[in-house]
């Protein structure tokens, strides 16, 4: 399997997982938990669709050829490892209340500043393909 059929079932599963996430928190967690928790997890639902969508698009311009391959390849897996340290410490945090997982998310959300990094290096370095 190549890293690009890897990174879109990954983002398959990260966006299939976000639209579940989403509904669960307007069916079954609304009237479960308080209004600051129940943002907390939809906030988690809502990065982890954006980046889901980002590394589809790190895919494409990776196929494409047009940007460079390591620095797309550390946006990839940045993407990846900042979501689930993101969204998973937020989905726990308001499924647990449990506010030290809150700590947690600022690493995730570091990561997935660093994709974004890395795929602004990626564009201004990779080769341009006429």
């Amino acid at each position: 399997m190549t890293l690009e059929r890897l990174w879109i079932a990954i983002a398959a599963v990260l966006g299939g997982t976000a639209v579940a996430a989403g509904a669960f928190a307007t069916h079954a967690l609304k009237p479960q938990l308080s209004d600051r928790l129940l943002a907390v997890f939809e906030t988690a639902a809502r990065y982890q669709m954006y980046h889901a969508l980002a590394l589809l698009l790190v895919v494409l311009i990776r196929s494409q050829g047009l940007g460079a391959s390591g620095w797309l390849t550390a946006a990839g897996w940045a993407f990846i490892a900042g979501t689930a340290v993101f969204s998973g410490s937020l989905y726990a945090l308001a499924l647990s209340g449990q506010t030290i997982l809150g700590a947690v998310a600022p690493v995730g959300g570091a990561a997935l500043i660093a994709g974004w990094s890395c795929l602004l290096a990626a564009g201004l370095l990779g080769a341009a393909k006429s």
